[in-house]
């Protein structure tokens, strides 16, 4: 009996340890993505009607190709940001724009790629677009590329303003030449938006919000934005006229890391 027990022992062992063996590999192998917390929703939960071109789901960008962590074109927010960002679409409405965002949350491992691009000085393939002006090696120093975004924080966005009815804005195509992004509104790539005076993500103090050399109906543009936003709540970044977010955060100090895409939201919208 003895023996027979050893045996029957001995083959329970060499079973439990080919099974270790041929079930370690897979659980290790498996990764899990992050979720977002249950009070982010997707935009179009919120207000359909806020059109959205999310330029880094797409290679028009300073960085030239899609951004990791995009895996579709949508907007993101906390729920308070979304829901005034609601209202500012109301008041808009009724004096014939309408909002459109460029970018909303943006997870943390796309403000990695962000900074590795900026860290290698000899990918300047979208220099002549969107940062002409700026030694590639000032990006840090001057504030354009940090390692941390307030975006990944879920209540901070680019947006701009469209003058109702909204006209498509053509696709960018991977290699066209490139114009300054504050050239002449004529000049520079199309965007269906009113003229700000310079185009999204323009790496260059003519950006400014209130800069003094842009005036007339660009300074009253970016006035329209930047006093409906403020009105319901939004702080806009004085260095970039597209830059709002909404006060008080839901979350000032978390920099979060799920993707941008509808299956990373608790809820499913």
């Amino acid at each position: 009996m003895t023996r027979l027990t050893s045996a029957v022992r001995g083959l329970v062992t060499a079973l439990a340890a080919l099974l270790a063996v041929t079930t370690v590999p897979a659980t290790a192998g498996a990764t899990t993505e992050p979720r977002a917390p249950k009070d982010f929703v997707a935009l179009s939960s919120v207000d359909p009607t806020i059109i959205q071109e999310i330029r880094y789901f797409t290679p028009h960008n300073f960085v030239g190709e899609r951004i990791d962590g995009y895996e579709q074109p949508i907007c993101i927010l906390t729920r308070p940001a979304a829901e005034a960002l609601h209202k500012a679409q109301r008041i808009l409405l009724r004096k014939g724009y309408t909002l459109k965002v460029y970018d909303c949350y943006r997870p943390q491992r796309a403000v990695n790629h962000f900074v590795r691009w900026a860290e290698d000085l000899d990918d300047q393939a979208m220099k002549a677009e969107f940062y002409p002006n700026v030694d590639k090696t000032r990006l840090f120093a001057d504030g354009y590329i940090a390692e941390k975004s307030g975006h990944s924080r879920g209540s901070t966005m680019d947006l701009t303003i469209v003058k109702l009815p909204a006209r498509p804005t053509r696709p960018y195509h991977p290699g066209q030449p490139l114009v300054p992004c504050y050239a002449p509104k004529d000049e520079r790539f199309p965007d269906n938006s009113v003229d700000m005076g310079t185009g999204f993500d323009c790496f260059d103090t003519l950006a400014h919000t209130l800069d003094p050399r842009i005036q007339g109906v660009q300074r009253a543009n970016r006035l329209l934005l930047k006093n409906t936003m403020e009105s319901l709540g939004f702080v806009n970044l004085a260095e970039e006229w597209w830059h709002y977010t909404y006060q008080p955060e839901p979350y000032p100090d978390t920099y979060f890391d799920f993707p941008v895409s509808r299956k990373s939201l608790t809820s499913g919208h």
